[in-house]
């Protein structure tokens, strides 16, 4: 009779043990929906529609008054299977220590995005109206959010709507409600600069603070509203969003004219800032994105958060010209 030892016993429990957590693990990374190998930052109309049926497709319709949309829009047409969020009423931007348009607690975010079907696993195309810099933005932002939140694998559909209607392709009608999702992943904050992140770079440099906004704002001929002080965060330098932009197509431009535009924009690392982080989402899309330059964050309280306190600095080429111009009403 062959003897069995207690060595031998706990050897061989070790290797069971180990052969059925990597079958477990086998089985897991199997019954998980892939990705798309072909799926990229900017998909086309022809590539969605050709994905339209892969099961772990999200496509995010973000359409909101920002672009011109009524509550009735989405309703009244949109891509087969897409589900809706309002862009500017749906929690994609809240109110932080009443500072307006900021990114949510990652359990807020979790929570919007799993409530709209989304998951670790799922593949989310990002689909704006298509009309405009600013309307593209929008998109930008959410598909920020969504890497924020741990979710790997997103794209915006490359001229939205408006493209997709171009391209002939089907429309549906009605309300499409998603069946809710758990996120089981950790939120990933490397592409989020915070304020004590540009109060350093302010104060001792490493980075480059990169202004979206047109060069009105830039300046301090204009400002937007929520923003208490004219002009811009001292060291940045004007990359408006509009310069990557083709206003007569409503797509981004080519690879080249992008690379063009970034080239002024010396290398290293770069945080991306606007009035509210909306504009500067779009940079750091294509910086991030789109030309690989990935220590590049987005600083999403931007100039409303940075001129919440009167005693960080702004450099500003406004003149008593340009007070006396909005005085009589001709100005900003």
């Amino acid at each position: 009779m062959t003897k069995i030892f207690p060595a031998e016993v706990s050897a061989a429990l070790r290797r069971l043990a180990a052969w059925l957590t990597l079958a477990f693990a086998l089985a897991v990374v199997l019954a998980a929906p892939a990705a798309a190998a072909d799926a990229q930052p900017l998909v086309t109309p022809a590539w969605l529609n050709s994905h339209l049926h892969d099961p772990n497709l999200v496509v995010l319709d973000i359409r909101s008054a920002i672009d011109g949309s009524k509550p009735e829009t989405f309703a009244q047409g949109h891509i087969p299977g897409a589900v809706h969020s309002d862009y500017d009423q749906g929690g994609w931007r809240v109110t932080v220590h009443n500072v307006p348009f900021m990114l949510p607690s990652l359990l807020e975010i979790q929570n919007l995005i799993g409530n709209l079907g989304i998951d670790e696993n799922s593949h989310v195309v990002v689909v704006p109206a298509g009309v405009s810099y600013t309307d593209f933005g929008s998109a930008a932002r959410v598909y920020w959010t969504l890497k924020v939140a741990g979710v790997p694998d997103v794209s915006i559909l490359d001229g939205g709507i408006a493209a997709w209607k171009q391209a002939g392709l089907p429309f549906e009608r009605g309300e499409n409600k998603p069946t809710p999702k758990t996120l089981f992943v950790d939120g990933d904050e490397k592409s989020l600069a915070k304020l004590a992140d540009v109060e350093k770079i302010v104060q001792a440099g490493g980075a480059t603070l990169v202004d979206a906004r047109p060069a009105s704002f830039f300046t301090g001929a204009e400002r937007a509203p929520k923003v208490a002080a004219y002009g811009h965060i001292p060291g940045a330098i004007d990359v408006d969003s509009a310069e990557f932009y083709d206003a007569k197509t409503n797509r981004l431009k080519p690879t080249a004219a992008l690379a063009a535009v970034a080239a002024r924009i010396p290398p290293g690392p770069v945080v991306s800032y606007c009035n509210t982080g909306h504009w500067s989402a779009t940079d750091w899309f294509v910086l991030h994105e789109l030309l690989g330059r990935h220590n590049v964050k987005l600083y999403d309280g931007s100039m409303v958060e940075w001129t919440g306190n009167a005693s960080r600095p702004i450099v500003s080429s406004r003149t008593k010209w340009d007070d006396l111009m909005k005085k009589l009403g001709l100005g900003s």
